[in-house]
């Protein structure tokens, strides 16, 4: 009875042996292959070396803490992400995308124009001023204007003055007037035609003195020299300044006074660098002053200055407007609008999607939804708040405009990365080459010795069997 239990026993065991082996057979031959996912995970979980949480630019090999007792971080290798993608690809996934508030914007195709926006001062029309120095000594004898501010017409008379000087030549032109009416009627022609050109030289010197005309004739006229020769305005406009007093002595140094016509004055703006590309004379312009509250000025950019201030690094530039109510005042401090007339069509993002490293400009072109790519760029002019795109972008493409600078943070610690990671591969390139080499030529030196046995035992074989077949 013993003996049939054991022998039972023993049958059930084979049995079962036998069929879980054939088992595991069939569910070896249908295991699928390890997907690229499966792989990427197992590649992943290869730890490349560690850096430091609180500064990445500090790694090391092997797990370690940092001076405040924190765990390096370790850093895996990704070997499909590096090859496929260009150095610097950031992947975030979407729910951290939309934590950080990464937002994006086309780049696009568009006709930049520019309001530059400046101060000015306010000043006079140098080409309507004018400064009255009188050409000899003399005295101021009377003032008809003795106050600054005053209005006056042209021709007005502002104050006469005694001189030596124009009184002797009134009295040479009066003898070179007598003599020509006496020659007049002379037979000799040379006779006649000097004491014309005596009394011509002689109306010309009362000319240059700055004679008024009237008093000029009023002399002819009445042949009586006159003691004071006035002092006119030449045009319409404002005394600004006076320079001399009843009874002061004067000479050619001293100005009488300063006129200046304020029916268009000139404002004078700072001009920035980046401004300069845009304006030009003929464009348009508007101004306001503080002094005169809701109203607007208009005029037009008459000149830039060729130089730039070694100071304050901007450039001079004039700005015309008409003033016939004189409501601007010289030194007026004015806001100021230039409409530039300049146009540029051109491929644009915002200016805070531009990341500035001070080496080279870049932005963060999205590839795909999660995904982000580095991409340098050449900058051209800004224009309320949108950058001119020379090269590196074209219409169409996805920029990201906020929390690029995370993404930049992460693009920096990717690209160090993938640049250890080809060092790392560089490395131990040649010592798998020599370790394959070495195996290769193991495997030959093998085939040779198993093919030798085999050739060489042959014929002892065979000389062996010849050799007892002989002996029976």
């Amino acid at each position: 009875m013993n003996k049939q239990i054991w022998f039972t026993a023993i049958v059930m065991l084979l049995i079962g042996g036998t069929g879980g082996y054939w088992l595991a057979e069939q569910q070896t031959s249908v295991m699928p292959m390890p997907t690229k996912a499966e792989q990427k995970a197992e590649t992943r979980a290869k730890i490349l070396f560690y850096r430091n949480p609180m500064n990445p630019a500090i790694t090391s090999p092997v797990a370690t803490k940092d001076e405040m007792g924190m765990d390096y971080i370790p850093v895996y290798v990704d070997v499909a992400d590096v090859s496929s993608d260009l150095s610097g690809t950031v992947t975030i996934n979407a729910t951290v995308v939309q934590n950080i508030g990464v937002r994006t914007i086309a780049a696009t195709l568009t006709t930049l124009s520019r309001t530059v926006r400046t101060v000015g001062r306010v000043t006079f029309d140098e080409k309507r001023v004018t400064r009255l120095h009188p050409k000899y000594d003399g005295w101021v004898e009377k003032m008809f204007i003795d106050r600054t501010g005053e209005k006056v017409s042209k021709n007005t008379m502002l104050m006469s003055i005694y001189a030596p000087q124009l009184v002797a030549t009134q009295e040479e032109y009066l003898l070179a007037l007598n003599n020509a009416q006496i020659l007049k009627d002379s037979t000799f022609p040379d006779v006649r035609d000097g004491a014309k050109s005596l009394l011509r030289s002689a109306h010309e010197r009362l000319q240059l003195l700055d004679m008024p005309p009237h008093q000029i004739q009023k002399l002819k006229e009445r042949r009586k020299v006159m003691k004071a020769v006035h002092i006119h305005s030449p045009f319409d406009g404002i005394v600004m300044n006076i320079g001399a007093r009843e009874g002061q002595r004067i000479t050619p140094d001293t100005e009488l006074y300063m006129v200046a016509d304020l029916s268009r004055v000139w404002v004078i703006v700072d001009l920035y660098e980046d401004d300069l590309p845009w304006v030009r004379e003929g464009d348009a312009a508007e101004m306001q002053v503080a002094g005169i509250p809701g109203r607007k000025f208009s005029g037009v950019v008459s000149y830039i200055y060729p130089y730039l201030e070694a100071k304050t690094r901007t450039v001079k530039m004039r700005l015309e407007f008409d003033n016939p109510e004189l409501a601007l005042k010289p030194d007026m401090f004015a806001n100021v609008t230039v409409k530039a007339g300049k146009q540029i069509d051109a491929v644009i993002v915002p200016s805070e999607a531009i990341v500035r490293t001070g080496e080279h400009e870049q932005v963060y072109v999205q590839r795909s939804p999660g995904k982000f790519e580095p991409r340098r760029v050449v900058v051209g002019i800004d224009s309320d708040g949108q950058a001119q795109i020379l090269e590196g972008l074209e219409a169409g493409d996805i920029v990201v405009r906020s929390s690029q600078f995370l993404i930049d943070s992460e693009s920096k610690l990717k690209e160090a990365t993938a640049k250890m990671l080809e060092a790392t591969q560089a490395t131990h390139a040649p010592a798998e080459m020599d370790m394959k080499d070495m195996n290769m030529s193991d495997m030959k030196l093998s085939n040779d010795i198993d093919m030798g046995d085999h050739s060489a035992g042959e014929p002892k074989g065979m000389s062996k069997g010849h050799m007892n077949m002989e002996g029976m």
